[in-house]
């Protein structure tokens, strides 16, 4: 005991009390470990090897210890009028900010004892005796199980949940239903008011015209507002897994709109998503039919040798290739190249690598390989398990269980106009990327016929990287300064891979890092770089006008005669839907 208690010190003399079960408690998990011939970790002889039994007995110890000390809390707690939680979710976890999950007991005792599993079920994982890859793999799987039972997922024991029910008679819970059933349909989970948005009427509305279509593409050539224009033109190439428009949400929220204002003369590729007559093409076609094909466009309408590129994402990639396959065929075709949260090297491709192994990609190669579509809403679900609390169970609480109605927030109506792929191509970039990391390895992969060494692509080159980026870890896209080009520039943006990239200066939003040494790792670049406010995009404008090939007269009307203009921006590639 700590002390003698007096009777009219109860919370002391309950401490008391319970302390003296702890030890109890202890005793008696010592006795049995002692029985089974399981010694205590710190006096177990170097180079023992690792027990199991020995592990789990430890585990049980803890989390034994844990709930005594929840329950101490607890009814310490009540006595004194109010103690600290013993377990607090880490910081931003927005699931139990109700007031009702710290003040009532009942909530309480469901939270802390969520937590505790949770933790208990990390330190279980971490602990296992696997590869580190396959316990990266099960610290995920562990992650979305964790997500998953949540009690604040359940309405009996959401108590928003019981508070909406009972302040709109039940009316909320049909409201959640009707929700439910409509997303049933759909087959994905709606998290946006989608009847806010219109693309081509609020969204994607920089105008311009499709001077150029195939099968895969529409190339869009943008209206210029200067009176003069850089004479080298800018082809930009987005991402193929998801819309375009990301680049172009709206009048002051685009990039496109922002190159265009500094006097750029902007293209932009649209990539079609796969239906099943496209569904045979492969990852040469994507390069063929993509960015070789409108490189060669553009260069024709602007009447210029060389053109700048810009590659976002996945788009990068493929604009990396395609600049594989020019340098091998010693064709100089281009003047720079921008690549924004880009991964060229795969070593380390951050959660979603884990969900991509050899077992996967068979079963891929096996029913798309050679032809079919791997749908849009298959890919923007596994892009939401990486982040399940704010992209999955967060839209299932407030849809299903509340009723509520959705906001109107253009990024998620764009993550949620997701994008399907042809079976070939997808698998192609699969093995070659996530699963093999051939790309980076020159002369490792074929593609256009042609042997590829990115380190034949010797142009300038602009990195961008995101410094909370769950997709490309910045550490990853820093490498593609080993890998490509001259020259080379790299920024680090705040935030996250959407919100690092779409920052618009007027904005004044969040800041950036700059240093001109790239002859070091991440950790030390990083360490030695300065921070700047605001939005890298002017520091990319001065950038790009210092390897300006000077200016022209803005050209009077888009295409040429070779080129006639199709349609209006954003063109018909964009609207068509996918689920």
């Amino acid at each position: 005991m700590k002390g003698t208690s007096s009777p009219d010190d109860p919370s002391a003399y309950l401490e008391n009390l319970m302390h003296a079960g702890q030890q109890s408690m202890k005793r008696f998990d010592d006795a049995l470990a002692a029985a089974m011939g399981v010694s205590d970790k710190s006096s177990a002889p170097m180079g023992q090897v690792f027990s199991p039994f020995a592990f789990a007995i430890d585990m049980q110890r803890e989390y034994v210890t844990q709930i005594w000390r929840f329950w101490n809390a607890a009814v310490i707690g009540t006595l004194t009028l109010g103690t600290k939680p013993a377990i607090l979710p880490v910081r931003g976890d927005k699931r139990f900010k109700d007031q009702a999950w710290q003040e009532t007991p009942y909530y309480d005792l469901l939270k802390q004892s969520y937590l505790l599993a949770s933790t208990q079920l990390h330190e279980l994982v971490d602990h296992a005796q696997v590869d580190n890859r396959t316990r990266l793999q099960l610290r995920f799987y562990a992650r979305q199980f964790i997500d998953a039972m949540s009690p604040s997922n359940f309405p009996a024991t959401n108590p928003e949940v019981i508070r909406k029910a009972i302040e709109t008679r039940a009316a909320s819970l049909t409201a959640g239903i009707q929700n439910l059933i409509e997303d049933i349909q759909k087959g994905r989970i709606t998290r946006v008011d989608e009847s806010a948005f219109e693309v081509g009427g609020n969204l994607a509305v920089t105008p311009g015209f499709v001077v150029f279509e195939n099968e895969l593409i529409q190339l869009i050539q943008y209206t210029p507002k200067t009176p003069d224009v850089e004479k080298t033109p800018l082809l930009i190439v987005p991402p193929c897994i998801n819309k375009y428009y990301l680049l172009d949400l709206g009048t002051g929220n685009s990039l496109v709109e922002y190159a265009v204002a500094q006097g750029h003369q902007v293209f932009l590729i649209s990539w079609r998503s796969a239906v099943p007559e496209i569904g045979h093409l492969s990852w040469d076609d994507y390069l063929r039919l993509g960015p070789l094909k409108a490189i060669d466009v553009v260069r024709d309408i602007a009447n210029v040798d060389e053109v700048h590129a810009l590659g976002f994402c996945v788009g990068g990639t493929i604009l990396s290739c395609a600049g594989g396959v020019l340098a091998a065929r010693d064709e100089n075709k281009l003047a720079t190249i921008t690549l924004l949260t880009t991964m060229l090297d795969f070593t380390d491709t951050g959660d979603i690598g884990l969900l991509i192994d050899e077992g996967s990609v068979v079963l891929r190669e096996a029913t798309i390989g050679r032809g079919g579509v791997l749908p849009g809403k298959e890919l923007a679900f596994t892009f939401g398990t990486l982040r399940a609390n704010d992209l999955i169970w967060r839209y299932v609480v407030d849809s299903y269980l509340k009723g509520a109605t959705l906001d109107a927030f253009d990024l998620l109506y764009w993550d949620s106009d997701s994008v399907s792929l042809p079976g070939p191509m997808y698998c192609w970039y699969a093995r070659n990327t996530y699963l093999e990391n051939n790309i980076k390895k020159p002369g490792k992969t074929t593609q256009c016929g042609v042997p590829i060494d990115l380190s034949c692509v010797k142009v300038p080159l602009y990195m961008l990287a995101s410094r909370e980026d769950h997709i490309v870890p910045w550490q990853t896209a820093y490498r593609s300064k080993d890998l490509i080009g001259k020259d080379q520039r790299f920024v680090l943006a705040a935030s996250g891979h959407v919100a690092g990239v779409i920052n618009p200066p007027a904005r004044n939003k969040r800041s950036h890092w700059l240093n001109d040494d790239l002859a070091c790792d991440a950790k030390d670049w990083l360490e030695n770089a300065e921070e700047r406010p605001g939005s890298w995009w002017p520091d990319w404008d001065v950038w790009m006008k210092r390897h300006s090939s000077g200016v022209i007269p803005a050209p009077a009307q888009a295409g040429n005669a070779n080129y006639n203009v199709i349609e209006p921006a954003p063109g018909r590639y964009v609207k068509q839907k996918s689920n």
